[in-house]
């Protein structure tokens, strides 16, 4: 950037919302969401959702975007700007995309070449049960779907803000959501009978929506509440420098309120959709036990559900890939441009440059990821309780760790050191009215922080439900 490149912006509010809500729907929206929903029954884990949402979510979203949009910088410089001494919360924002990037784009790659099966007409063979493992242990084919995924990312990135990222979410987002749609609908239509039992695709929604309180202890209802705001948080991308760096990029004359609402209905919609074209489908074709396969969900029990519709199946898994691959490119734009911000900001790179070297580094990264499941295997106890490879270590540091840090960090600077104010008047700039303005302020000083250490001291494994 030499110092002389023009800062990029968002033509308009539209480019911006669905720019901001593409990132905020991706995996974590159609993969993540759907097994978690399906693992803490459904209709309670929807509640608490729902209510985290327009608090939690509210909060922590509308202030990144009005950092953002005050500062006129990435996340690296406008935490600084903000308040020389809290400088270092931008460091550490900017390395959790750094280290997102490669294992997302890895997964990515897992999409496309699921797209790819589906459109062979091999569904059959996706539908068997070692089809995954043996996928990700291989060598050769991980990466180079791996390298398709990441470069198509970089290619659009590469293009620029209005030219690349916001033209795409104008078209994918649209699409994204239709798709979405019709797969719901049809997931309703289904049924399936196995000897005296039939199973449909309203008995599985139902099963979704409607609470289950019979059984709720204290001790579930944690579990629930903590399972609901970590879906949260990454769904909306927050504490990754994302929702900062987007908000630097627009117009000053932008309602942020109206805004910030726009984006919580998108990704709120898109989310609860996911869940309604998944479970429904799930239950028809595997009850219950299907519903509780966890992350494997979207990649080994749907390709069993596809198979078990016979040849329609096929037709909807090329259609549900094409829908999981458009969700995934418009996040990880947006993982790959918080990072790009970064160096153009902080080190005067050129766009271009600060793309190529931030797509090099995935690179890198991501190579390291694919092999984790074969060359470089290990099996490390990590303090969630789980056991991780490559990219399970990437993943607990950058989601479980650095993000609750980061957050906890902006909720103290905010609410404590340089006080709601600063996000008030940005977001109240030209008369613009802020309803949730006393639940903002209670939220940002007292509440949210509390949340968010309980989150992080689960993930440290001295919290248990």
């Amino acid at each position: 950037m030499d110092g002389k490149e023009k800062r990029s912006s968002f033509t308009g509010s539209l480019g911006f919302v669905l720019a901001a809500a593409g990132s905020a729907v991706g995996l974590g929206n159609i993969w993540r969401f759907p097994y978690l929903a399906a693992k803490d029954g459904g209709g309670l884990f929807l509640l608490c959702y729902l209510i985290l949402a327009v608090t939690f979510g509210f909060t922590l979203l509308t202030t990144e975007i009005a950092i953002g949009r005050k500062t006129r910088q990435s996340p690296l410089t406008a935490y600084r700007k903000l308040h020389p001494k809290w400088g270092w919360i931008g460091i550490v924002a900017c390395v959790i995309p750094a280290l997102i990037l490669p294992y997302y784009s890895v997964i990515g790659g897992w999409v496309l070449k699921y797209l790819t099966t589906f459109l062979l007409g091999q569904s059959a063979a996706a539908a068997d049960s070692s089809y995954f493992s043996g996928f990700i242990t291989g060598i050769g084919s991980p990466i180079l779907f791996f390298v398709i995924y990441l470069f198509a990312t970089a290619a659009i990135v590469y293009s620029g803000v209005e030219k690349g990222i916001e033209k795409l979410s104008k078209v994918l987002m649209p699409i994204l959501l239709f798709l979405i749609l019709g797969i719901s609908i049809f997931a309703l239509t289904l049924t399936y009978t196995e000897g005296n039992v039939t199973r449909t695709g309203l008995e599985g929604f139902l099963i979704y929506i409607v609470p289950n309180f019979s059984d709720l202890t204290l001790g579930r209802l944690i579990t629930v509440l903590m399972d609901a705001m970590g879906q949260l948080f990454y769904s909306v991308s927050v504490a990754m420098g994302i929702m900062i760096t987007y908000g630097s990029y627009v117009k000053r004359e932008t309602n942020l309120v109206k805004s910030v609402n726009q984006i919580e209905i998108f990704d709120t919609v898109i989310a609860f959709l996911a869940g309604m074209m998944i479970i429904p489908a799930v239950y028809t074709f595997m009850g219950t036990e299907g519903m509780t396969t966890g992350p494997s969900l979207m990649f080994q029990a749907l390709p069993k559900v596809f198979a078990a519709m016979g040849t329609v199946g096929t037709v909807v898994g090329i259609v549900f890939f094409i829908t999981v691959t458009f969700a995934a490119l418009t996040s990880s734009i947006s993982i790959l441009e918080a990072v790009v911000s970064c160096a153009m900001d902080k080190l005067g790179m050129s766009r271009k440059w600060a793309t190529v070297a931030a797509t090099a580094l995935a690179l890198v990264m991501g190579l390291a990821v694919c092999l984790g499941y074969n060359v470089l295997y290990f099996e490390l106890p990590l303090p969630n309780g789980t056991v991780g490879q490559v990219l399970d270590v990437l993943d607990y540091l950058s989601n479980f760790l650095l993000m609750p840090v980061v957050a906890i960090a902006t909720c103290l600077l905010i609410g404590w050191v340089v006080r709601p104010k600063t996000v008030i008047e940005e977001v109240t700039q030209g008369g613009v009215r802020f309803g949730r303005r006393w639940l903002y302020v209670v939220m940002i000083k007292f509440v949210t922080p509390v949340l968010l250490l309980l989150l992080l001291l689960q993930s440290l494994g001295l919290l248990r439900g």
